[in-house]
């Protein structure tokens, strides 16, 4: 498969076999709101991308992969460059892969059967030989992959529709938010419960660990991170961090 430009229209429904790839490098690139009958395998090697779904805000970084069902509408956005690959599955291939988006671990020998098979013709034939066998491995693969927590579910009750439109903002404390909207921290807090399953304080904290992965996966330092999510130190990031994580910043980009 040729290397894909940042203004090709894709439709992997326009195909027949039973698997498309692509493999692309795209910049500052919107997908746009779309959907498809094929399900995708969607793995970034360098830069990262911000999938938005219709109740959640799936972020993947470097060396992860997201999965996205067969009829789910998504939008993906990627920052600065994004070197990815894509795997598109027919609805027979899914039916033993999860239900849900999620995004997982690439496991070195997932990393080494998604090279081969974006750059396979899209009339490989896959009912024999290697391409058989990579395409079972990659099944196998996807199915066992260990997930991680990238997705940050969004409620959908119109009072917080104010936070919702600046996501690329620190989210305020509780009581700045109460202000903004004019409802009480009580009602605030079972709003989150009912429609997120987390507080509002776990839910901005889940949002302040998605936004630093994403602010040093496009090379943003430890100090600048710190400084954007409202963190009184570079050490006191790096604990948020640790706790969250298991790792430090440092450490989890190595």
């Amino acid at each position: 498969m040729a290397w894909l430009d940042s203004r090709a229209r894709f439709d992997p429904d326009a195909f027949t076999a039973p698997v498309i790839g692509i493999a692309a490098t795209l910049g500052n690139h919107d997908s746009g709101l779309h959907q498809h009958q094929r399900g995708q395998l969607l793995f970034t090697r360098q830069g990262c991308m911000r999938i938005t779904l219709a109740q959640q805000l799936c972020l993947l970084p470097p060396s992860r992969a997201a999965w996205i069902p067969s009829g789910v509408r998504h939008r993906a956005v990627m920052q600065q460059s994004v070197d990815y690959r894509s795997i598109y599955l027919t609805p027979a291939l899914c039916a033993e892969l999860p239900q849900h988006v999620c995004v997982m671990e690439v496991s070195a020998l997932l990393h080494a059967v998604l090279e081969p098979m974006a750059f396979c013709d899209f009339d490989t034939d896959w009912q024999q030989g290697k391409f058989f066998h990579l395409l079972g491995l990659c099944l196998g693969e996807i199915r066992d992959a260990a997930q991680q927590p990238m997705l940050l579910p969004l409620p959908w009750d119109k009072r917080l529709a104010p936070l919702l439109e600046s996501l690329d903002r620190l989210p305020p404390e509780l009581q700045a938010l109460q202000a903004q909207i004019g409802a009480s921290g009580r009602t605030i807090g079972r709003i989150f419960q009912r429609e997120t399953g987390m507080s509002y304080q776990q839910w901005r904290q889940q949002w302040r660990l998605m936004r630093a992965i994403e602010l040093l996966a496009t090379g943003r330092t430890i100090s600048y991170s710190a400084f954007e999510l409202g963190f009184a130190s570079d050490s006191a990031f790096i604990a948020f961090f640790k706790a969250m994580t298991g790792v430090t910043p440092g450490a989890w980009l190595n």
